[in-house]
This record gives C-alpha cells, structure tokens and sequence, in this order.
C-alpha cells in the first residue's frame, strides 16, 4: 500500500481519518481557496478538494494524497468559514428555520500514477428556529469560526438542528469516510 497523506491541516478531518485505522501523515497544501466568479459550490468544493491533494504531489511521488474541502449552501448563497463571531451570528441567523446544504468535495490523488478521484457528497441540515439569544449562547461556548456555515456538528452545533438528510454523517464534519473508503478500495487498499 502507498503511504497515506491527508492534504488538511484541519483537526476535524485528522480525527475522522484515524477512525479508519490506517497510519497517515498530514500536510498542510497552502493552495488559494478563493471562489471563482461563476463558480458553482458543486464545482467549487470538487476543484479544491483536487488542487490540495495536487499540492503536494511533487514532494510526496509516492503517496495516496487526501484532499477534502467543503462549503455550506443557503439558496443559492455560499456560507464559508466565519472567521470572527458577527459574521457567524449573521449566518446562523439568516439560516434560521432554514435548509442548509454542506457539500463535501473528495479526492484522492495516487501521486505515483497520477490517477485522481474526484467526488462530492452532499449532506442536508434542516435548522431549527433559532432566536438571537440562542444564536449567541451558542457562538459563545461553541466559537465556531473556522467551520463551514458556522456550525460545529460534532460539538453543540447538533442542538441548532431539527434533522439532518444524508448518505454520510461524517461528510457533515468534513470528510465522507463512506465515499473516501470507496475511493481507497479502488487503489487497492483493504479497509480494514
């Protein structure tokens, strides 16, 4: 088996990958993340997902590179990371009551053939009604401010839903271990 590299420097997505239980080893691409002009979030999250595992191809020649990237889609608008605690409360609040969308983008790059999967696994959040107050409480103990859509749904995020629709739970963190198991099965690696 080629050695494992996860093209994040994300804690989320570490933790998922170890839940398979085979050694990997992280990077961190540096890649722009900016959305293009025109750009659907589909498109959007499936060309970062393969420009990070891209990124480090050249000093990893022999390696199954992992590279994951998602957004949160409320109608037609792309509710990126926060970053700082107004923006997020602009988010939740505008997502109140709301469907939100979380498009996962997979890939995975075999750096010695150069044979890339690319794949996007949606994962939908039905919102409670959320009031101010709530949406503030939360933002205080959770500080979600480098989560897509400013929910962490591993911690408290999950008390701001009402449902979730799905195939992969784990797609809602930050990578589809369901779809990336598929993707690794193809390369020949025996999970478990």
């Amino acid at each position: 088996m080629l050695p494992l590299l996860l093209a994040s420097s994300s804690i989320y997505r570490r933790e998922l990958l170890a839940r398979l239980g085979l050694p990997f080893v992280c990077g961190t691409p540096g890649i722009d993340e900016s959305h293009r002009a025109g750009e659907p979030a589909l498109e959007l999250v499936k060309r970062l997902a393969r420009e990070k595992a891209q990124a480090l191809a050249s000093s990893h020649p022999a390696h199954l590179i992992i590279g994951s990237d998602q957004v949160a889609v409320l109608g037609e608008r792309i509710l990126g990371k926060p970053h700082t605690f107004e923006k997020a409360r602009e988010q939740l609040l505008a997502a109140s009551g709301k469907q939100v969308t979380f498009l996962t983008g997979l890939a995975l790059l075999n750096s010695q053939t150069g044979a890339c999967q690319v794949d996007c696994v949606p994962f939908t959040v039905n919102m409670r009604t959320l009031d101010p107050a709530r949406v503030e409480r939360y933002l205080r103990i959770e500080q979600p401010y480098d989560c897509a859509g400013s929910f962490k749904a591993e911690g408290l995020g999950v008390s701001l839903f009402q449902s979730t629709e799905g195939p992969d739970a784990t797609s809602l963190v930050g990578l589809p271990l369901i779809r990336l198991v598929d993707m690794l099965l193809a390369e020949g690696v025996q999970v478990p």
